[in-house]
Parts: structure tokens; sequence; C-alpha cells
């Protein structure tokens, strides 16, 4: 009935599949890096597998001890080639195991780096740089690397779940964005602050406080501010220069540390991805909340600003900017007019109608559902376990963060929809096309994160952080590794001209590099825990930093624009205040808390460095009340 030679051939395509799964061997390995052998359902009888290794130049063997049926060791291949293997439990078989040079794990992400720091476009970067990782995972083959970049190593970036959830509430709150926006919600909260601008030192604070209040975007922050605040501190003898530095340093470094912006998403989606490369379970917004204390620059850029605008002092070239204001009228330093925003008037509302509740209400439901469903997540989570004692902290970290970003953010673009239709602000087909709008604002931003956790993907499997390891273990101490982190990404954000695609880039190799050099010390689990939280901030702080500093940063650029202040004025005026936080930060800040210090300590250094550092450099600008109008 059944053909004979059909059977022995399915007998012998059984032995061979068992075997396939009692041996466990990686795709490749780096030399002189360790790798592991893993094999289970191993039959009782067998105590040990030998196996050996042939290669051209090389060949050795190894003896594997076999215990309840399963085998697990780590080794080290030092040349590096293409070896045939052979094993003692099916003699038969031949595997062939690539062993390639370490240097070659750290090209793809030093591809994506120098490309940015060139070309300046992070997408076309990072996508050189994972194709240069598929290039070495698929044995160098040029066509097949390049059609698994697409079917394989992004497409599983994308159907992740937890990547989905970050993508979506991205957009979503992209989405909130926009009708806010259209609605008339931001101007309306943004005229409830100009009432407060009576003299040059409350229409400086008020243009702070604006941006503290739209922490949600720092694109609508700028635009929002620079234009809103713009006639109100020309009439107060402001410089364009200072309005405009007050605009930058309350928009990338405000939207950076809130817990809900549209940078968020982005920002956890990068922690998530970097913890999951070490195995670690934490609730990485939960790791994002911990690591806020540590972005030191960030918090001294916003306090730097209030702390100049409210004593009146300045200095270098703002100090004469302000003088030149005050004393002549003359708000901008430049003969050439700036252009206006292109699109301003249709990306916001300016009727009758332009309340501020409108904006501030999806932004409470935003804040206040997502506290509520970590919560929600959180107690279910932990009672679920059996658990009765618990603490807040217990309760955010068992707490489902991505489902409460994206519950909140989804109820807060139906009110928003809801509220703009019932007012008749705007109709359905518009207010719709406003939530598209916004949506649409985002999708650079998802597109920048999916190419991350692809690099991220692709260096976690060339090993990129354990050559890195390899090489500076024996010289370097982990304390210093926030501090060096901060540097690099302030110098690659100042190149390329995006927080960002800095963040991409260097996230997913700093985690795991801070973690297996953290190992190998004798720190206490603390302290490590501690210098990890400044490393992730300091990828942060660092890269919005140093596009904070550079003059092809999309947001100095929306700065100075949106206040009409010539951009190189602007740049100029900024660098000196900039690069002085930055330097209180680095030394009072990310090098004292890796070395133990509470990050509260030293956030009260950097804040009194700042003033002393005002108090003796800084000279009195001469104030000006506008003169009522009749």
């Amino acid at each position: 009935m059944f053909n004979k030679p059909l059977i022995i051939l399915a007998v012998l395509l059984s032995i061979t599949s068992s075997f396939a799964q009692t041996i466990d061997l990686p795709p490749f390995a780096l030399n002189s890096i360790h790798f592991t052998i893993k094999g289970e359902d191993i039959p009782d009888s067998i105590n040990t597998i030998d196996i050996n290794f042939l290669s051209e130049f090389h060949s050795f063997a190894l003896t594997l001890e076999v215990k309840n049926g399963k085998v697990e060791r780590e080794f080290v291949i030092e040349k590096s080639g293409t070896y045939q293997i052979k094993n003692s439990l099916n003699p038969i078989e031949v595997i062939w195991f690539r062993v390639i040079p370490g240097w070659l794990s750290i090209v793809p992400p030093l591809i994506a780096i120098f490309l940015a720091l060139w070309i300046r476009q992070v997408l076309v970067s990072l996508a050189a740089g994972i194709y240069a990782g598929s290039l070495i995972y698929y044995n160098y083959e040029p066509l097949t690397g390049l059609l698994r970049l697409v079917d394989t190593l992004i497409l599983n970036s994308l159907i992740d779940k937890d990547h989905m959830f970050i993508i979506v509430f991205t957009l979503l709150i992209g989405g909130v964005v926009g009708v806010i926006s259209k609605n008339g919600g931001t101007i309306g909260l943004a005229k409830q602050i100009t009432k407060l601008a009576k003299t040059a030192r409350s229409g400086m604070l008020s243009s702070w406080l604006m941006g503290l209040l739209i922490f949600f975007d720092d694109y609508a922050n700028s635009l929002i501010i620079g234009n809103m605040m713009r006639p109100i501190t020309d009439k107060l003898r402001i410089s364009r220069e200072k309005l405009s530095y007050i605009v930058d340093s309350t928009a990338a470094p405000v939207a950076s540390i809130v817990i809900i912006s549209t940078w968020i998403g982005y920002e956890v989606g990068l922690i998530e991805d970097g913890l999951r490369s070490i195995g670690s379970v934490e609730n990485a917004y939960d790791v994002f909340i911990q690591s806020i204390p540590y972005s030191f620059y960030p918090i001294a850029a916003i306090f730097f600003v209030f702390l100049t605008s409210y004593m009146r002092r300045d200095f270098g070239p703002m100090y004469k900017a302000e003088m030149r204001a005050r004393t002549t009228g003359k708000v901008s330093g430049s003969e050439v007019e700036v252009e206006e925003l292109i699109d301003t008037e249709k990306m916001f509302y300016h009727g009758e109608k332009a309340k501020w509740f409108n904006g501030l209400i999806p932004i409470l439901v935003i804040l206040f559902g997502t506290i509520v469903s970590l919560f929600y997540t959180g107690i279910e989570s932990i009672e679920a376990q059996g658990l009765s004692d618990y603490s807040i902290q217990d309760i955010i970290s068992h707490s489902d963060s991505y489902s409460a970003l994206l519950w909140s953010s989804f109820i807060a673009s139906i009110v928003a929809v809801l509220m703009t239709i019932s007012q008749r602000i705007l109709n359905l087909h518009d207010v719709m096309e406003a939530w598209f709008k916004g949506v649409q604002s985002m999708m650079l931003a998802a597109l920048i994160l999916v190419f991350a956790w692809t690099i991220s993907t692709v260096t976690n499997d060339l090993k990129t952080a354990d050559y890195l390891i390899s090489i500076l273990s024996d010289s370097i101490d982990v304390r210093l590794l926030p501090f060096l982190v901060f540097l690099i990404c302030a110098l690659v954000g100042f190149s390329t001209g995006t927080s960002w695609g800095t963040m991409a880039i260097v996230m997913p190799i700093v985690i795991p590099l801070t973690y297996k050099i953290g190992l190998s010390s004798t720190l206490t689990p603390d302290h490590l825990q501690a210098i990890m939280l400044g490393v992730i901030s300091s990828v942060l702080a660092g890269s919005v930093f140093g596009d904070h500093c550079s003059p092809i940063a999309d947001t100095t650029i929306l700065s100075s624009l949106a206040s009409k202040c010539n951009h190189i004025d602007h740049v100029r005026t900024q660098l000196p205040y900039a690069l002085i936080v930055g330097l209180s930060s680095m030394v009072l800040g990310y090098l004292p808390s890796a070395y133990g210090l509470n990050p509260f300590i030293s956030i009260l250094l950097i804040f009194a460095s700042l003033i002393v550092f005002l108090i003796f450099f800084g000279k009195k600008v001469d104030t000006f009340r506008a003169v009522e109008e009749n």
C-alpha cells in the first residue's frame, strides 16, 4: 500500500529534522566574541556530544556535556572564516557556520552616523545602515540583502504589537494637535497668557509661561508663541533675537521631558527596544519617567529662560540685541525683512470662536486619561498576581503604558472633534481634514521610528554592543558613559540638525553597551540602574542640546521664522546661552550623578551655577514700559 523507498526517505528526514531541533547555532558569530551553542530533546543515552570545527586554515574540537537532555555552552572562535561543523550525534550531517570579523558589526551604525552628518537625511542614512547590516547578515549578497531589508527586517519591526501601539499613539496625538490648532484652541490658550504682558519682563515671562503650557508639541509651540507674542514683544521693545531664543528653548526642551507629548511615543519606543536588547522586562514608560530627573539640559534650559527674563540680565550678542531694542526700538537686528511663515494662516484658526478651553480640554483628556489608565492597568495586573500590598511605583511598573497612551489619545481625538463640531467652528469635513493633516505631520516621525527599530534589531543581531565592549571595557569607566554619551549626541545632533535622528542612531547602541560594561564593574545594582537612567536621559538631552545649537535644525529654523528674526542672528545670540547651560549640565549633572550624587542635588547645583554666572557675567538690560494707547 505504501511505497517502501518513500517510507525510508520519510524516516531519514525525520531523523534530520529531529537533530535540527536539538542543536541551535546563531546564523553567524563574531571572532573573539562569545556565542552560545544550545541543544534540547537529546536522548537520555547520550552524555556528551563531540563537535568538530573545520576550516581551510584552522580546525579544533569541542566536547559538550549533556544534562537532562539539554546542552548549553558559550564559546569563542578567535579566527574569522567559514567553518564546516560535524558532530558525534549525527556524523553524516554537515553544518556551515560563518565567523565574521568583529569590526564589521560597527559598520552599519557608523554608516548611518557618517551619512547623516554628510547628507543630513536621516531616513536615507538609517536605510543605508540597515542595508549594510543586511548585507553582512545575508552573506554579502546585494540583491538578497536588499529584498530581506524590506520583507524581513523592516516588516518585523512593523508587525511587532508594541511597536504598532506606539505608531498609532504617535499618529493619534498628531491628529489631536491638528484639530486643536485648527479650531482655535491653541490660539485661545495663547491669548490668555498674553494678557499678562505689560512690561518687558512680564512680556518675556509670559512667552516663557506659554511655552510651558503648550507642551504637547514642539512645532506647535514654536509656531504659536512666535506668531502670537511677536506683536506684543515688539511693542515692549523686546528684541526678536530674545523672543526666538525663548521660543526655541521652550519647544523641544519642554516637549522632550513632559509625560504627554508628540515626543513620548517616539522616546518610549526607542527605550523599549533598547531594554528588550538586554532582556529587560521593565516598563519602558516607567523607565522614561524615572529618567526625567537626569534630563539636566532640558530642565536647565527651561530654567535659564526664566532666569534671564526675570533678572533682566543678558550677556554676549544677546545683551547687545536687547539694548538695541530697548534704547532705539529697533527690535530686529537685520535690515532684511524676514518673510512670514508659509500657510501660517491656514494652520491656525484666528476667528471669534478661538476659545482656550478647546485646546485645554483635549490635552487634559490625554493627561488624566493616561494617568487613570496607568493606574487601572497597573492595579489590574498586580491583583491578577495575587498581591495586595503595593505602592504607586509598583502600579506604574506593572501598568500597560501603551494601552494607556492609546486609549487617552483616541478619546481625546473624539472629544476634540465633537467639541469643534458642536460649537460650529468647523463642519465635519473640515475638522476631519484638520485631524488628517495632524496625523500626516507625524508620518515622518513614524517612519524614522520604524527605521530606528530596524537598525536596533540589526545592531543587536550583529552584536555591535558586544564588540564595542570587548574593545572598551578595559579602558572606560561605566560612570563616564552618561557624560560621553551626552557629548556624542550633542555633536551628532549639531551636525545633523535632528534630535530624533540622533536618538534613533545612538539609543540602540548605548543601552546594551552600558548594561554589559556595568555587569563587569563592581558597582551596586542601584548604582548601575542610576547610570542606565543617566545614559538614557543623556541620549535624549544631548540630542536636544545638539539640535538646539544647530543652525540647520528644523526647530531652530522654525523658531527664527515664527519670530520673524534673522536666522543667523538667532543662532549667533542663542549659541552662547545653550553652551553655558550645556556645559553646566555636563560638569554638574552627568558627571557627579553618575558617581552617586542625587540628581535633584545636581539640578540645584546647575541652577545655582547659572544664577552665579548671570550675576557676575550678565549685564542689566534697561527696562521699558509700553505706552498705553488711547
